[in-house]
């Protein structure tokens, strides 16, 4: 069935969304609790994460891709005013020194971008060494919501031209090119979590505790809707986790 690519429910639903608010907030809360110190977030998009960041004291650099900028620079986003993003229309290249920051976060972005191994040779250049990377909401091409969103004419990843959905490997194996140490790997959200309004907002809670504890359920969350990998960049001693893959 074809795809909508308007998509009527909105592109702000992510910001509507009470449940995906809470994992928005569970992001954040391990991140501040990493204490990384500088941390990009790459493709910010209205901001959400980057307003939390914030409030969580956590130094955060916001960024997006703007192909239409017609000047490259900082700029105060609408949705979140207190949020200064950096707006580049190249799709590549990060203005920022080698090592600028201790971490980075892609929620949500790596997947859509246009060169994913050129986008990672400046994401490894602006981190410190052994630095972050905190991936959250790739695409599992697993996914069973993906499934039924293809076949009822919903917006699925792939719908777009740079749309890319991977598996446990060709995640893992993505990052390991380009010099990188997957310290963590879980598949993630067995509901769906982009649903506004008031029941949503009532719910929200109930919703997240059971979305994580299907998660954890093994054979099951092969079926998860997304991959999360926090990974080192090179360089520096390497670093032991109980969750490493």
């Amino acid at each position: 069935m074809p795809v909508d690519l308007a998509n009527p429910r909105g592109h702000d639903v992510n910001l509507r969304s009470a449940p995906l608010q809470r994992q928005y907030e569970a992001i954040v809360a391990r991140i501040a609790g990493d204490a990384p110190g500088r941390v990009l977030d790459w493709g910010s998009g209205y901001g959400q994460i980057s307003h939390l960041l914030k409030e969580a004291r956590v130094d955060v650099t916001a960024f997006d891709y703007w192909p239409d900028a017609e000047v490259d620079g900082f700029r105060p986003l609408e949705r979140y005013p207190d949020v200064e993003a950096y707006f580049s229309s190249d799709p590549r290249r990060l203005p920022f020194d080698d090592g600028s920051f201790d971490a980075i976060l892609s929620c949500g972005v790596l997947e859509h971008v246009e060169d994913p191994d050129a986008s990672l040779e400046e994401i490894k250049r602006v981190l410190v060494p052994r630095g972050s990377f905190y991936v959250y909401k790739l695409p599992n091409r697993a996914s069973y919501l993906e499934w039924i969103a293809r076949r009822v004419g919903l917006y699925h990843h792939g719908a777009y031209p740079n749309d890319r959905v991977y598996g446990r490997r060709t995640a893992i194996d993505l990052l390991d090119r380009h010099g990188f140490e997957v310290l963590e790997f879980r598949r993630m959200n067995m509901l769906p979590l982009s649903l506004p309004g008031r029941l949503a907002a009532r719910t929200a809670g109930p919703l997240w505790a059971l979305n994580r504890a299907l998660s954890r359920v093994p054979v099951l969350n092969l079926l998860a809707t997304d991959l999360e990998l926090i990974a080192a960049a090179p360089g520096g001693r390497q670093r032991e986790s109980e969750d490493r893959p």
